[in-house]
């Protein structure tokens, strides 16, 4: 019988992360469990910078990006040490569950502790990237598309202006959703993103030549390539300077970086985030132990931690082939 549990946000913030502390506290809270929340990921346990949360914290916190909670790295997890220190803080504060709101790395460090803690631990999936499996989307996945989509809609208009290539890099240094969907629903000519092939220096020909056959055919235009992070050596600064030579026009980097994954998150994420959390906390008293919280085809389910970082999730296949289809046309 759970009559304690702690909560903590951990690695990269998602917006909806607030929505998720909401609905475990209120969730919490109507099967009377009191709740302990761990500030700055799990560096919170080890340092015992910790505060009980009432339903009366968490009001008003479903509209605001971030965590409340705060996030953090932790490198004292990726050690035996450090996961046996998180486990005995867990004991010490006699919690019977933990709940974990974050990426595949904040639940490898979730397993860390599971070796040396006898309560129940469960994962919420919160991270923009959407990487995570047994979960069609992740939190803050949906505000990050809609963020991403405003900038490159901006930049499509100054693009416009002076007839310029843009070249716009978003997150996903592993994944390409953010790439493929903020690019398919901006109208994107060209999309670079890991599951293309990593593009090499002296592969640029590939990259060139639909850009040619646009301006054959438009001639001077705005051409927008949203480009995933990593996707090219020396990042998308380097790539923009070697088209510009190669093309013998302009050509601008714009890197969004952590703008993605800030602000209010968007009804979508706010609802997930709610269903996910309150899922998670209603399995927890049903005896769940390192499973993770998912949605999949609209049902909730559960989904084994261990296997949440194995990437056999993948971007939507028809997309990727229409995008491709059309980018050599």
């Amino acid at each position: 019988m759970i009559k304690r549990m702690g909560i903590l946000t951990s690695g990269g913030d998602a917006p909806g992360m607030n929505a998720a502390i909401r609905a475990a506290v209120l969730t919490a809270a109507a099967h009377n469990i009191d709740v302990i929340g761990f500030r700055h990921g799990f560096n919170g346990l080890l340092e015992d910078d910790q505060q009980t949360l009432l339903p009366q914290h968490v009001q008003h916190i479903i509209q605001h990006g971030g965590t409340v909670l705060k996030s953090a790295r932790c490198k004292a997890l990726h050690t035996d040490a450090g996961a046996r220190q998180a486990a005995e803080a867990l004991h010490r504060l006699q919690l019977d569950a933990l709940l974990i709101i974050g990426g595949d790395g904040s639940f490898r460090g979730a397993l860390a502790i599971a070796q040396h803690y006898r309560g129940q631990i469960i994962g919420v999936p919160g991270t923009i990237d959407n990487d995570v499996d047994g979960t069609d989307f992740t939190i803050g996945f949906a505000t990050a598309i809609d963020t991403a989509l405003d900038a490159i809609d901006k930049i499509r208009d100054t693009a416009d202006a002076f007839e310029r290539i843009f070249l716009v890099e978003l997150m996903g240094r592993h994944s390409g959703y953010i790439a493929l969907s903020a690019g398919i629903a901006a109208g994107a000519e060209q999309i670079i993103c890991p599951e293309f092939g990593t593009l090499q220096a002296n592969e640029l020909k590939a990259l060139i030549k639909p850009i040619q056959h646009a301006q054959l055919l438009r001639g001077k235009s705005s051409y927008i390539i949203v480009v995933a992070e990593n996707s090219y050596p020396g990042g998308t600064t380097a790539l923009a300077e070697a088209l510009s030579t190669a093309l013998g026009i302009e050509c601008r980097a714009c890197i969004l970086g952590h703008i993605q994954r800030g602000g209010s998150p968007v009804g979508a994420d706010r609802i997930l985030a709610t269903k996910l959390a309150a899922y998670a906390v209603e399995q927890l008293v049903n005896g769940a132990h390192l499973m993770m919280a998912g949605e999949v085809n609209q049902q909730a389910a559960l989904y084994p931690l261990a296997q949440t970082g194995e990437r056999k999730k993948q971007i939507d296949p028809y997309l990727v082939r229409w995008q491709q289809q059309i980018a050599s046309d």
